[in-house]
């Protein structure tokens, strides 16, 4: 939804591609909304084209805000190019990126600090690692696809050797990771290092904090804030450059306290929930991605605005709540940002019906969180 109103108050006109029912469709800004195949279907690319056909989208940007449908968009990025403007990477480069196990061995040949993991041959295998420990897929969308989740968390040896033994049944064990979850510390907030780059070079960064998600841990953000990170800028510079990388990108990283290090989590290929942060920071992605498709001359951005809190007010309350009760947040947290500027998540008072909506439809909303 970010995207769309950022789109809408430049008077670029929007369309909203989703698979079922989205907020986004009920912005002013949105004009057309269309329901799309699975992102990961068979049936996802022939849809666009034939849209792009029937309603004459030549040079429209396509900007995918899910990590299945950047994968099949770089796949058939020749034959949609034919249609659209795209800013999304070519499929070498984004498979460095989905293919988790790839991403972390390029990060350790750069110096970049990450979890610790090994690959296990079979579910007794004999494990260096302190618990607890996740497993994950080599590629992450495959194995979402196969395990219907990103992780699996064990807390035991034991819980380890059932976890594996069940995954093995859907995919082969070869073809994921155990890796170590850092340990859980109030003040160790995931950060996401983002930036616009052409060819491995920065155009314009940004870089935020997690302040609440959903679950409490690695999950999706109700509250965030925009920061500054040195540390975290060169590691992500560097990645960048690695791979040469082109378009949008959000990277995270996870301070480790028993050493000190931000270690890298994950990067995704695309815009990322609470963009909106950094747009009201002064670094407009949506701007910045249209402008680069149609060839325009850019400003990139050089500097953006600190201590800034997004949130979305119905999550954010309802998480904070069970933090403080589960004694995984601290009142002195909420004290914090009560005197930050803040920018809502929902409610725009020249868009205010996505808001409405969530409130409506918020218990399933919620689910789907």
């Amino acid at each position: 939804m970010s995207n769309v109103r950022a789109f809408g108050e430049l008077g670029i006109p929007v369309w909203v591609i989703d698979t079922g029912k989205c907020l986004a469709q009920y912005s002013k800004y949105c004009q057309f909304f269309l329901q799309c195949p699975n992102y990961s279907s068979d049936e996802f690319i022939p849809f666009l084209e034939e849209i792009a056909i029937k309603h004459d989208l030549k040079d429209w940007l396509l900007l995918p805000s899910n990590d299945h449908a950047v994968f099949l968009i770089s796949t058939h990025r020749e034959k949609l190019a034919h249609h659209f403007q795209l800013i999304t990477d070519e499929i070498d480069t984004i498979n460095k990126i989905y293919n988790k196990l790839e991403l972390l061995n390029l990060a350790i040949a750069l110096k970049i600090p990450v979890p610790s993991f090994e690959q296990l041959e079979h579910p007794h295998s004999p494990v260096n690692l302190t618990f607890p420990i996740l497993t994950k897929g080599n590629n992450g969308l495959n194995f979402y696809k196969k395990m219907k989740r990103k992780v699996i968390v064990s807390l035991n040896s034991e819980e380890l050797v059932k976890n594996l033994n069940t995954i093995q049944k859907r995919i082969s064990l070869s073809e994921t990771f155990t890796q170590e979850l850092i340990p859980y510390h109030k003040k160790n907030k995931t950060i996401s290092f983002t930036a616009f780059a052409v060819k491995g070079i920065i155009k314009t960064n940004w870089i935020g904090q997690k302040l609440r998600e959903h679950p409490l841990r690695f999950g999706t953000a109700t509250m965030a804030e925009s920061i500054s990170d040195p540390g975290v800028l060169i590691y992500g510079s560097q990645l960048l450059k690695a791979l040469n990388y082109t378009g949008i990108c959000e990277i995270e990283f996870l301070k480790d306290e028993r050493d000190q290090q931000y270690k890298l989590i994950e990067m995704n290929a695309r815009s990322w929930l609470w963009v909106d942060l950094a747009k009201e920071c002064g670094v407009n992605y949506a701007k910045i991605a249209y402008d680069y498709s149609q060839s325009r001359l850019i400003d990139f951005p050089t500097n953006y605005t600190f201590n800034t809190v997004w949130y979305n007010p119905i999550t954010n309350f309802y998480f904070t709540i069970k933090g403080l009760f589960l004694g995984k947040i601290a009142i002195s947290e909420i004290w914090m940002n009560l005197g930050k500027v803040k920018v809502n998540a929902l409610f725009k008072k020249n868009d205010p019906k996505p808001f409405w909506m969530y409130i409506i439809l918020a218990t399933k909303f919620l689910q789907k969180r």
